[in-house]
């Protein structure tokens, strides 16, 4: 059952809204041309059209021999798969033993399979029942359409294009990520001291940019200065900025303001949620996004999944991804002025979360977000972890 509700601070704006603002404020990423293989993962901006039919020649079905009218057949000759061209006609009453896939020539009435057959000398006898040949463009003509635009490119559907002759395809651009750790007690490797913690935030962005169809450029550590961090905000290069920290009004948070003297739009400013109230998107002067993502652990993750990964997913060119709603029991300390995000095994919270805490939710399968009126077994939105 659920507990009383707690009433902190402002609420910002709906948790639904903003995720949806996410998704909806950037379209897709211009097209480039790459091949089949390494265009896997991304979303097709343009239609894949076959180049060549499908099987691209007549070939053989079985192993056995390539036969011309009735029998008994003369074997003439020996064709393989492999290439050159698939020989003279056949002529009545003649064959060629074959291998599967080998170029079957004019005037081949069937194949007829070695268990189907009996061989003395050069003469082959047999039952004709079935012609055991894949026809040129049998399967896929040259022009006919294999994919959509906005069709994930699979690893199956690279091969078909490759067989089809297809040696380009065009997929929207993966957005280019960085992320800037703030913070002068946050450390990247080592045991932390007094007064620091490590950077846990490299491996989750990475994670959850990577699922949504970007590419992580890379993670930078910044100081408490708002100079490092509004030079890191104008270097050239990524499309969207990723900054954890700096995000709240405390002293050492400076990203608000930097973010003013820049001229940037803010689309989301604090999300009616707990935990990860304090998160954002912007736009800065030249289309480029900034994700905020509160300092603390488990609210950072919360915001990634809130903001970033829909706004990436849109950009990458991937369609909306609709939210499920599972059923979950156990206790919460709900929020009345929005959602409480809580992690979930099976359908059962995990209790003890906390903000500044990662375990419990590495301890789940999803976060469930609770509206204020929630009570033990309704249904909740929830998002899974990466």
């Amino acid at each position: 059952m659920s507990t009383s509700v707690r009433r902190p601070h402002g609420p910002g704006m709906p948790w639904a809204l903003a995720r949806a603002t996410a998704s909806d404020l950037a379209g897709p990423l211009p097209a480039e041309r790459t091949t089949p293989d390494a265009a896997t993962g991304r979303i097709l901006a343009r239609p894949v059209i076959a180049e060549t039919p499908v099987p691209a020649f007549d070939t053989a079905a079985m192993d056995g021999y390539a036969v011309a009218g009735p029998g008994p057949w003369k074997v003439t000759g020996r064709r393989l798969a492999g290439p050159g061209e698939p020989g003279a006609p056949l002529l009545d009453g003649t064959a060629i033993e074959v291998g599967t896939g080998a170029a079957l020539p004019p005037g081949t009435r069937a194949v007829l399979p070695y268990e189907h057959c009996s061989r003395t000398d050069d003469q082959v006898t047999g039952d004709v029942t079935g012609t055991h040949i894949r026809h040129a463009g049998a399967e896929l003509r040259a022009g006919d359409p294999l994919a959509g635009a906005g069709r994930p490119v699979t690893a199956t559907l690279a091969a078909a294009a490759v067989q089809a002759g297809v040696e380009e395809l065009h997929t929207h651009r993966p957005p280019v990520v960085a992320l800037f750790v703030t913070g002068d007690e946050v450390i990247t490797s080592g045991r932390p001291g007094p007064g620091q913690v490590r950077d846990s935030f490299t491996g989750l962005v990475g994670a959850v940019t990577g699922r949504a169809g970007g590419r992580l450029l890379g993670s930078t550590r910044l100081p408490d200065d708002p100079a490092a961090l509004a030079a890191a905000l104008t270097a050239d290069g990524p499309d969207v900025l990723v900054v954890s920290g700096s995000s709240s009004a405390g002293a050492a948070d400076h990203l608000h303001r930097v973010l003013a003297s820049l001229g940037a739009t803010w689309h989301v400013r604090g999300v009616a949620c707990r935990p990860g109230h304090p998160q954002g998107l912007a736009e800065l002067p030249g289309g480029r996004w900034v994700v905020s993502l509160p300092g603390n652990p488990y609210a950072g993750l919360v915001a990634a999944l809130t903001l970033l990964e829909p706004l990436l997913r849109t950009m990458a060119g991937r369609r909306p991804e609709p939210v499920p709603a599972v059923a979950v029991t156990g206790a919460a300390r709900l929020y009345a002025e929005g959602v409480r995000i809580v992690p979930v095994t099976g359908s059962e919270i995990v209790p003890g979360a906390r903000a500044g805490s990662l375990h419990t939710a590495a301890a789940a399968d999803l976060l469930a977000v609770l509206p204020a009126g929630w009570r033990s077994g309704d249904p909740a939105p929830v998002l899974t972890i990466p």
